[in-house]
């Protein structure tokens, strides 16, 4: 059952259209990102859902009615943002039953509430202390909890890991996605991170300049992207030439090999890298000068050297629809 439902909204600033005849339909449960580069209308999308913004075409179907006409606090939208927006003179247990108060829920009840968010985002032991005395990741569970706490029809997330460290990012993306299948919220993020969408998500929604490029489960966006533009922002290509015609392919289908090897296409290697269990070898194609990355496994192997002429094997082209 759909419970958030874009149907050809279309938002325009001026000339410039940011969405355009935007058709989504996201189901009780799920859990979809909206990713594309800067620019592309997917905070536009979250703001109109939202109610924070008009659109100019088009309907947004929530539970089966249409809240074209329905004011931003009567939506029962939960919503994270980028910097949080914690209120700062009160305390984390005080934040995070704001919206209970607002909705004037008999005090007892909005404690026992309350109690059970600051449990669920491990936060009991801090309910007392003020936003500035908590880390950036505890700050954007208490936000978490606070948009959780009044039950949301639909949780929308607006960036809300931009603001931190790459190792605390990780921590607080994997607890977003096991409190969604906790409590079953059905949520939509907007993110510009391409490993983010692919690993949080039920579905990804690939956007750019306003329109839907792909909707899929994230294995069929990055094994099968619809376009291009997908293939090219969803995860790393190598573009080259192959008899004539530009191809793509992943840098993990691309094998260096002896250049005496058959059905290899030859070149020099340009540099090398090591990333752990990984190693990267950019290579400087005969055929068309261009640069690929071979992403392989970093246990055994030859270590290939600067200008030494080798052999590429692509084994897998990207397939575009």
């Amino acid at each position: 059952m759909s419970q958030l439902e874009f149907a050809h909204v279309t938002k325009k600033y001026g000339d410039l259209e940011a969405l355009s005849a935007f058709t989504l339909s996201v189901q009780k449960g799920e859990l979809i990102s909206i990713v594309g580069p800067s620019g592309c209308g997917k905070t536009t999308a979250l703001r109109v859902a939202a109610g924070f913004e008009k659109f100019d075409a088009g309907r947004l179907i929530v539970n089966g009615q249409n809240v074209e006409l329905v004011p931003p606090q009567k939506r029962n939208m939960g919503m994270v943002f980028q910097s949080y927006s914690l209120f700062p003179h009160l305390t984390v247990a005080e934040n995070i039953g704001f919206g209970l108060t607002i909705r004037k829920m008999e005090k007892k009840k909005r404690a026992s509430v309350v109690s059970d968010m600051l449990d669920l985002v491990q936060l009991v032991d801090v309910g007392h202390r003020f936003p500035h005395q908590l880390s950036g990741g505890q700050q954007q569970r208490v936000a978490l909890a606070r948009a959780l706490a009044i039950e949301p029809t639909v949780l929308l997330l607006d960036e809300p890991l931009n603001a931190l460290d790459a190792k605390v990012r990780i921590e607080v993306r994997d607890e977003i996605r096991s409190l969604q299948k906790r409590t079953g919220t059905t949520t939509l993020f907007v993110t510009h991170d391409q490993e983010e969408a692919l690993t949080i998500s039920d579905r990804v929604c690939v956007m750019s300049k306003g329109v839907i490029q792909q909707v899929g489960t994230p294995r069929e966006v990055y094994d099968n992207p619809g376009t291009a533009f997908v293939a090219t922002f969803i995860g790393e290509t190598n573009s080259v030439v192959i008899g004539g015609k530009e191809v793509l392919v992943r840098p993990e289908h691309t094998r260096v090999v002896n250049d005496a090897e058959p059905d290899s296409y030859r070149g020099s290697v340009q540099s090398v890298s090591f990333a752990g269990p990984l190693k990267t070898v950019v290579v400087r194609m005969s055929v068309d000068e261009s640069l690929v990355r071979a992403t392989m496994t970093n246990t055994g192997g030859v270590d290939w050297t600067i200008g030494q002429e080798i052999g590429v094997i692509f084994d897998r082209l990207v397939p575009l629809k």
